[in-house]
């Protein structure tokens, strides 16, 4: 495996190169993360350029497959910092408006390698060129990209990624939930 580094760390709306604390995250206490490697595809895809930050992602990383990372697996970053992907983004209309791209949402949503939700484990500061450690990787098989494809384009993946646990995003566990119960419930009837 290669170096695996933070290009970029900004805060929400706020696009600085240098340094980004997560000792006061914001209330939810998640933040998105891409990998360069996938702002470099849709900077091909585009036909322009791309800045760290354009997704509106809090961090951009390097070497580091995002998408195939699994769900409740922990990176420390830098010194400190201990994060842990919870599930793919959803994109929304507010990110279509900033891309400027008609039909953006169904675009990114189809190609799924949308990047992650992170969850703060140990806070801290992180800073461009801080390095990135996998710390912990889950035996389950559930990954940001499954994630993300249960509940955008492949629901009938969503009893499957319960195998991630609590580490699973809320709203990801209670649409998965919500899903199983319907598909039992059509099972005793017969329907």
């Amino acid at each position: 495996m290669g170096e695996l580094e933070i290009i970029a760390a900004s805060c929400h709306n706020h696009h600085s190169r240098t340094r980004h604390s997560v000792s006061r995250p914001p209330t939810r206490r998640t933040y998105t993360v891409t990998a360069l490697e996938d702002l470099d595809f849709w900077e091909r895809e585009l036909g322009r350029p791309l800045p760290n930050g354009a997704f509106g992602e809090n961090l951009t990383t390097s070497g580091l497959d995002v998408n195939g990372a699994r769900i409740g697996e922990r990176w420390r970053i830098g010194p400190d910092v201990v994060l842990e992907a919870t599930s793919g983004r959803i994109s929304c209309l507010t990110f279509q408006r900033r891309m400027g791209e008609e039909g953006w949402v169904r675009r990114f949503t189809r190609h799924a390698a949308t990047g992650a939700y992170l969850r703060v484990i140990v806070p801290g500061e992180i800073r461009a060129g801080d390095p990135i450690e996998i710390v912990h990787r889950p035996d389950h098989q559930v990954t940001v990209a499954m994630a993300f494809r249960a509940v955008t384009l492949e629901r009938q993946l969503l009893p499957e990624v319960l195998a991630a646990g609590e580490a699973l995003h809320t709203e990801v566990q209670r649409v998965a939930h919500e899903y199983v119960t319907a598909l039992k419930e059509r099972a005793q009837n017969g329907t």
